[in-house]
């Protein structure tokens, strides 16, 4: 099961390792800004938030270690287990901000719907595995399609519309890899943009603002306020910033969520385009190793598992950064590596652990 000899050190994958601790060092670093006080410089998200980086690099070790076939079958059980989690979160989970997403262990709130991101790719391909036969229908693929949907109602129903849509998205090229019909695809947009309006009147009265607040609707001191002082914030730093604790959007917290998703804000602030195009280069870098490692994968089916357990880091960090330019509607993504949060960076560790431990083993 946990494996570590000479040819496991030989592919392990250094530079994406390097390129993870820089990122997470730049989101350490911005935390403490987005938090920073004479009364209290280290405070107790910044505290928090060292943790969530030591303890995640610990479960990136783990990850890494054990074999990702055993982490496979594994996944695939838990997965029930996640879907368990979501529907006591609807009726234990604990409140905060208007949404029931937490379950409390102790001095931590849990986030079960983070679990779904990581375990549903092992989840699509334990399952594709078990199967004796050649899938090429819609039939074929019903019982992964319905996970995906129930999983996808119970953590909108929370509500946390960012996460449902990365679970979707990730499902969604899954399926799309692993030889669902195109005119699947085709039907469900169809679907979708004639179901528009009907949908439309689900989505909570806040969600709806957002997307209002995005085509240009609402008031600056009211529902276009965090957006326009993140472009406030993100513009004013100018070529080279304000330099580090010295933002006055941060500082002054005309910034609202500084430190959870509006932290790439406080960073083009303080450091300015030189500092945010820097940070930006390091995602690219560690996306395009990543997709270097995956291609060189000759399994299909591994080839999918890492496909999966990279695209929810991708599409977070695209999100994340377009919702703060003010180029997508504000859905509450976090910025992996970076953003405030243990469960979420427990995730992001776990994924690109395993990701590593594929790559340690692909020949």
């Amino acid at each position: 099961m946990f494996t570590f000899d000479r040819r496991y050190f030989r592919f392990f994958d250094w530079y994406s390792l390097i390129l993870t601790l820089m990122l997470s060092c730049i989101g350490i670093a911005t935390v403490l800004s987005a938090t920073y006080t004479p009364e209290e410089p280290y405070s107790l998200f910044f505290k928090k938030q060292v943790f969530g980086i030591i303890s995640g690099l610990i479960l990136y070790t783990i990850f890494c270690s054990i074999d990702y076939r055993v982490l496979t079958s594994w996944g695939y059980f838990i997965y029930f287990s996640v879907i368990g989690l979501l529907l006591f979160t609807m009726v234990k989970g604990s409140i905060g901000m208007g949404a029931q997403r937490w379950i409390s262990i102790g001095f931590i709130k849990f986030q079960p719907s983070e679990l779904a991101k990581l375990f549903f790719p092992a989840f699509f391909v334990y399952y594709l595995t078990s199967e004796k036969k050649t899938l090429s229908t819609v039939a074929d693929f019903l019982p992964i399609i319905a996970t995906l949907v129930v999983s996808a109602l119970l953590i909108l129903k929370q509500p946390d519309l960012g996460t449902a849509v990365i679970i979707l998205f990730t499902g969604a090229l899954l399926l799309y890899m692993a030889g669902l019909p195109r005119s699947f695809f085709i039907t469900a947009l169809c679907i979708a943009a004639v179901s528009g309006p009907v949908l439309w009147h689900f989505l909570k009265p806040y969600q709806r603002q957002r997307i209002l607040t995005f085509l240009g609707e609402g008031d600056s001191k009211k529902e276009r306020y965090q957006i326009e002082q993140s472009c406030i914030a993100v513009g004013s730093g100018g070529l080279w910033g304000k330099g580090y604790l010295k933002g006055t959007q941060n500082r002054l917290r005309f910034l609202p969520e500084g430190r959870t998703d509006f932290i790439f804000s406080v960073l083009c602030e303080e450091f300015g385009f030189v500092g945010a195009l820097v940070t930006l280069m390091l995602y690219c870098f560690l996306f395009y190793r990543f997709l270097l490692l995956v291609f060189s994968i000759k399994q299909g089916l591994t080839q999918l598992l890492a496909f999966g357990l990279m695209s929810h880091i991708i599409f977070s960090t695209i999100v994340n950064t377009a919702m703060v330019l003010g180029l997508l509607p504000i859905v509450g993504i976090p910025l992996p590596l970076m953003s405030y949060g243990i469960t979420h960076s427990w995730i992001t560790f776990a994924s690109l652990g395993w990701l590593n431990g594929i790559a340690a083993r692909r020949f």
